[in-house]
């Protein structure tokens, strides 16, 4: 009987074949030997999935933690976010959440894609002096940036760790640091004074005095100045608590605005205002010539990279001559600026804050601020084209001495009206007291 000769007794033949060639040839089946390994690991390569980058980085658990926001499901923080104390503080966060983005962002955003159309698309680099934390104010304002710079008296502070997330007081920590700035736009001197203190969480030794964040506006008085009716809303509000510097207030506002945080490096600038990284220990006690930093990689909505640099450093001419202008010297390093001022507590009209003041009208194609910003007679009117908004009044009492009869006089003109700002900002934080004032370049550097 003949049987036919199937493709599975063909093959078979073939590999015995294949098989007695390898044996007579050696060097054959070692050349050979190593291409079918490499052909191996390029498939499995091509087969992995590819990395979520935001959603199981630890850096933007933290975030979402901070902010009261779902983490990731395989993240380490989950089991935490299971836990009541959390669930109460996030339920109280979405609802504050709400009501701000409802009563203020909305409104900045509206206003802004009309009034800042044009400035938007032109401003790659925002640079925010006496911003404390607030990359809220500034990524709201200005969306689409690539990079912002930010600059302030606080410390840099650290990524919480575990035993801090877990400590009971970091909620109320958190919603006294932001209280202020979700009612009045800018942080109070009170809110920054807090009691929690990472380092303190960190270690089993005695607890230390000192360390606060410091102080983002000069005095805590700056909102109460404005109606007794913010005096009781400031006398009821939670006692404060202490925050281990910025950083966690960041990172927080990244998540709030709609960003995934990817990356958080230490940085620090050197004599020459260059940018190199840092260690914890730098951050936490830099040397006398050091400006530490901190460098926010996060991804917008439409999933575009931007960078956020926060500075420590005092930038009055005396304090910046100790280290050779390192800020202004990164800040021309990085080409056409967009200034953004608020709440400034009035330093840029005064002398010693000369080379700031000279950075921003040198090397800013836009400036957009408060009265608490630069004085007006420094905008030379052969240099920039004024746009007012708002209304402008005499300063909070507290800053009484820097009233600009200029403004006054500018705020009057029937010919050339401000605008209608429909948002509150800066110290007269009340929607129909506030003011802003766009400056822009008549011929762009």
């Amino acid at each position: 009987m003949r049987f036919p000769v199937s493709r599975f007794t063909l093959s078979v033949a073939l590999l015995l074949l294949a098989a007695c060639t390898e044996q007579k040839n050696p060097q054959t089946k070692q050349s050979q030997s190593a291409r079918p390994a490499l052909a191996a690991d390029t498939v499995a390569a091509a087969l992995s999935p590819k990395p979520t980058r935001p959603d199981t980085a630890y850096v933007q658990d933290v975030a979402a933690y901070l902010a009261g926001q779902p983490v990731s499901s395989p993240s380490a923080l989950r089991a935490l976010t299971m836990q009541p104390t959390w669930q109460a503080f996030a339920a109280d966060a979405d609802k504050s959440w709400t009501q701000y983005h409802a009563t203020r962002t909305n409104k900045v955003e509206q206003w802004a894609a009309t009034e800042l159309d044009s400035v938007r698309a032109n401003s790659p680099t925002i640079f925010y002096p006496f911003s404390g934390p607030d990359l809220l104010n500034a990524v709201t304002m200005f969306p689409d940036s690539k990079t912002y710079v930010l600059l302030g008296l606080e410390p840099v502070g650290s990524v919480p760790r575990r035993n801090t997330l877990e400590n009971p007081k970091l909620f109320p920590a958190l919603k006294a640091s932001l209280w202020s700035v979700l009612n009045f736009s800018f942080f109070r001197t009170n809110d920054m004074a807090v009691e929690l203190n990472s380092k303190k969480l960190n270690s089993s030794s005695k607890p230390e005095r000192g360390g606060a964040i410091q102080k983002v506006v000069a005095n805590s008085s700056a909102a109460t100045d404005s109606t007794s009716k913010a005096r009781s809303k400031i006398s009821a509000m939670p006692k404060p608590v202490m925050l281990d510097g910025v950083l966690p207030v960041m990172m927080l506002f990244a998540t709030r605005t709609g960003h995934q945080v990817q990356n958080v490096r230490y940085v620090q600038l050197n004599t020459e205002g260059q940018l190199t990284d840092a260690d914890s220990i730098v951050i936490q006690k830099p040397g006398a010539n050091v400006i530490p930093g901190v460098e926010l990689t996060m991804l917008n909505k439409a999933g575009i990279e931007q960078k956020v640099y926060y500075f420590s450093a005092d930038i009055s001419d005396w304090k910046m001559g100790s280290n050779k202008d390192a800020v202004i010297q990164f800040a021309k390093s990085l080409g056409e600026l967009t200034t953004y001022v608020k709440s400034a507590t009035y330093l840029m009209h005064k002398q010693y804050f000369s080379k700031v003041r000279n950075l921003i009208l040198e090397r800013s194609n836009y400036v957009l601020q408060d009265d608490s910003g630069i004085a007006l007679k420094y905008f030379r009117p052969s240099d920039w084209q004024l746009t007012y908004y708002g209304t402008y009044k005499r300063p909070i009492n507290l800053f009484a001495k820097h009233y600009q009869p200029d403004m006054t006089m500018a705020y009057a003109d029937t010919i050339n009206r401000a605008r209608p700002l429909p948002f509150g900002t800066g110290y007269n934080w009340r929607q129909n007291d506030s003011n802003l004032l766009l400056a822009r370049r008549q011929k762009s550097l």
